[in-house]
């Protein structure tokens, strides 16, 4: 370990985490690469954990970035109007809402994505005068208390430290396995006065789970999903943090479903170059706050705006949203073809657009892959509730031989921990 290593472990809390996969002083960065202080370079299958969609250091954004700096442009206003505010709002409004027929209000709660969820959970309970959320099995939302409520990793809910409450976890789309359909498993709850389970005030959802293993719900079962909120006037929240903008394949993840959320949650990749971001969408009619009744000192990241807005011109031209299509159908035909080739790993593809990722049902065997893929200088991280998925997210705009070098190397790491399990189990 050298020395910057070790100031890390002996001056760091032990809550750090990332360090510890990816053991190396990182210096630079461009695009789907880093660099760390020896010069060694690594393919950037990581992303930032889903907040570095356009890769890193995107030079229009830095461009606009260092031209508001050094104009000395507003960095903080909390939440009053300034000129990169309002012309993010307007882009967004012009370039992502209005094209797709939404009119929803934007609030900025605070630069994260346990910021809108928390925000998101206090306008429903504020609304319907309930108190309770239905939330799902594997889901992550965030680590704040309210956040922390509705995430389903019992690691992360035990260091809250209290009782988490007016919660329901529900099984997500095939949680069960295909033979029960476990929509008419929380219709049942909510019909039957006996369950006790009271009407809730929303439910909450991630399309695609990140955290929680790269499940994927079918457009089916979130169209009924969103039926079922509207019988019984439960608000529809899509939790957008990590599997929006773009990263699924279009900009928001439940388009390809064609439903209308009540509440949007969005942060990581909506500021663009990583700078912290969060928006909150509402639907005109559910936008009842008091002035000041949610706020936060950094609600309004004036510099975020700036990258943000400059990054939504990626979205004026539909060749950009085909080419994260394009890319997503490469990156499916790949990991089909490594579950294929490889049986012995045991695999499952699982997640969609450029969200996707194999699970093993072979003990430690994606630890071992992404293990092996930092050997080989890649960053790639691991997913679900016992870390069973190694999961890809490249940014969405990586050149397609750069792609291809990732797969090659995954390919490498698949085969390199096969023969490390094979020579486990002789030796037992």
């Amino acid at each position: 370990m050298n020395e910057k290593l070790k100031l890390v472990e002996d001056v760091e809390s032990s809550v750090r985490s990332y360090v510890r996969s990816f053991p190396a002083v990182f210096t630079k960065a461009k695009g789907h690469e880093i660099w760390d202080e020896e010069g060694k370079r690594y393919l950037d299958f990581f992303s930032g954990a889903g907040a570095l969609n356009y890769g890193h250091n995107d030079e229009n954004m830095k461009q606009k970035l260092l031209d508001y700096i050094t104009n000395d442009g507003i960095t903080h206003s909390l939440d009053m109007a300034t000129d990169a505010k309002v012309n993010f709002m307007e882009k967004f409004r012009d370039v992502i809402l209005k094209p797709r027929g939404m009119t929803y209000r934007m609030m900025f709660p605070g630069p994260t994505g346990a910021n809108t969820v928390e925000s998101a959970l206090k306008i429903a309970r504020k609304m319907t005068g309930r108190t309770d959320i239905i939330s799902f099995t594997n889901g992550f939302h965030g680590m704040t208390i309210g956040a922390l409520s509705v995430t389903g990793n019992s690691m992360k809910r035990q260091g809250a430290g209290i009782p988490l409450n007016h919660t329901v976890t529900m099984p997500y789309d095939q949680f069960t396995g295909n033979e029960q359909d476990s929509l008419k498993y929380f219709e049942r709850f909510l019909e039957d006065n006996g369950s006790g389970v009271a009407i809730p005030a929303a439910v909450i959802l991630e399309t695609v789970q990140g955290e929680g293993g790269i499940n994927a719900a079918r457009m089916g079962w979130i169209r009924k999903l969103q039926e079922i909120c509207r019988e019984w006037g439960i608000l529809f929240i899509i939790d957008d943090v990590q599997a929006g903008v773009g990263r699924t394949g279009t900009f928001f993840s439940f388009e390809p479903a064609g439903i209308e959320p009540d509440v949007i949650c969005l942060s990581k990749s909506i500021g663009g170059y990583g700078l912290p971001l969060a928006v909150t969408l509402i639907k005109p009619e559910l936008d009842k706050w008091k002035p000041g009744e949610h706020n936060g000192t950094f609600r309004g990241n004036n510099m975020a705006f700036v990258t943000a807005s400059e990054a939504l011109e990626y979205w004026r031209d539909p060749a950009f949203e085909e080419g994260i299509q394009e890319r997503g159908r490469r990156m499916t035909a790949f990991l089909e073809k490594m579950v294929e080739t490889y049986p012995d790993m045991t695999g499952r593809r699982k997640g969609r657009g450029l969200m996707q990722g194999i699970a093993s049902d072979v003990d430690g065997f994606a630890e071992l892959v992404a293990e092996h893929a930092f050997k080989h200088r890649m960053i790639l991280e691991t997913a679900g509730g016992n870390d069973e998925v190694f999961k890809l997210f490249p940014p969405l705009n990586i050149p397609l031989d750069a792609l291809d070098e990732g797969f090659a190397i995954i390919e490498t790491c698949i085969k390199e921990a096969l023969q490390i399990q094979d020579q486990s189990t002789t030796s037992s």
